[in-house]
């Protein structure tokens, strides 16, 4: 019920936004700074500017070139001097070091609002951090819960199973290996989990790492990729060691390539997260926020769609691909 009455307050608010209170919308002007350049982010800025076009209000988008504090911060820093920007949407490349940045960009008077990955326990009411107006995102805990039983069903409850990841210290990618663990631990004891490996966002090592790890482990049964470069350089190396259908990958996130390689028979569920309602909803609390809406939620879980090649082809489940122009 909790969950439902939050929903049932954001799209309130939205309705609020996008009668009476629209006119409000021009006077302000909003900075999107995801956290790499994925598909995954891709999709979601086509919902920021979606969202920004219905509401005819500029955005300036500035996306770092790789993940991590150190590339995002100087380009926070930077949308915070042009002086003209009223809130910034973000992604925190870390749940604790990007704090103290975006903490000073409030200071500076720009207010935020966190996408995909929140800022301390992402508890903005109660937590250790409360000054981001909200977190809109994916649970990420239930994500890699849904991963587990997947895999576990896909290699029959039974085997040798690897995490291949993305970075430490990320909300969202803890909130998944937790969430995959757990399950595992308390509902497969017949099932033994290697690793993390973490890949720092860069698909050629999460390949090479996945190849380490079938080599080490000729009965490895499976592997769970937590994000997009995770999977898919999971599945590559999956691939070229023949192993395809032998050895069964989970993938976070719906990017083409992970439905081609479910099509190969090589992954068994994708699990699409909704990077498209997140941005164009990041928008959409920010102009009601403008327009002094009082009882925005502070947390909003946007959801998944599980996709298995049973249903990629049904077009309710295929429009959650994520789907990047020219790509």
């Amino acid at each position: 019920m909790r969950k439902a009455s939050l929903f049932h307050a954001a799209l309130t608010a939205t309705a609020v936004v996008l009668g009476s209170q629209a006119a409000n919308a021009a006077e302000i002007k909003i900075g999107f700074l995801p956290g790499v350049v994925d598909p995954f982010y891709q999709v979601m800025q086509l919902g920021v500017e979606a969202a920004a076009k219905d509401l005819g209000i500029e955005v300036v988008t500035q996306i770092p070139p790789t993940w991590g504090v150190e590339a995002q911060t100087p380009i926070l820093d930077a949308l915070v001097a042009r002086g003209d920007l009223d809130y910034i949407i973000t992604a925190p490349t870390d749940k604790d070091q990007m704090v103290a940045p975006l903490q000073a960009a409030l200071d500076a008077g720009v207010k935020i609002i966190t996408v995909d990955t929140f800022l301390g326990d992402g508890d903005y009411v109660n937590g250790p951090v409360k000054f981001p107006i909200a977190y809109i995102g994916s649970d990420n805990v239930e994500g890699g819960r849904i991963s587990a039983r997947g895999l576990a069903e896909a290699i029959g409850g039974k085997g040798v199973v690897y995490i291949n990841s993305t970075n430490p210290n990320v909300s969202s990618v803890e909130g998944r290996e937790q969430g995959f663990a757990e399950v595992m631990a308390n509902e497969f004891p017949d099932i033994k989990v290697l690793g993390p490996d973490y890949n720092l966002d860069d698909l050629n090592k999460a390949q090479q790492q996945t190849a380490a790890v079938l080599e080490q482990n000729p009965d490895l049964a499976g592997v769970f990729g937590t994000n997009v470069f995770s999977a898919q350089g999971a599945g590559t190396a999956v691939v070229n060691a023949g192993l395809g259908g032998a050895v069964q990958v989970v993938a976070y996130d719906a990017t083409k390539d992970a439905i081609e390689l479910m099509n190969q028979g090589v992954v068994s569920l994708v699990l699409a997260q909704k990077p498209f309602d997140m941005g164009y909803m990041a928008v959409q609390f920010a102009v009601a926020d403008a327009a002094g809406v009082t009882s925005l939620p502070r947390r909003v879980e946007t959801g998944f769609a599980i996709i298995t090649k049973d249903n990629v082809a049904d077009p309710e489940f295929a429009r959650f691909i994520y789907q990047v122009p020219g790509q």
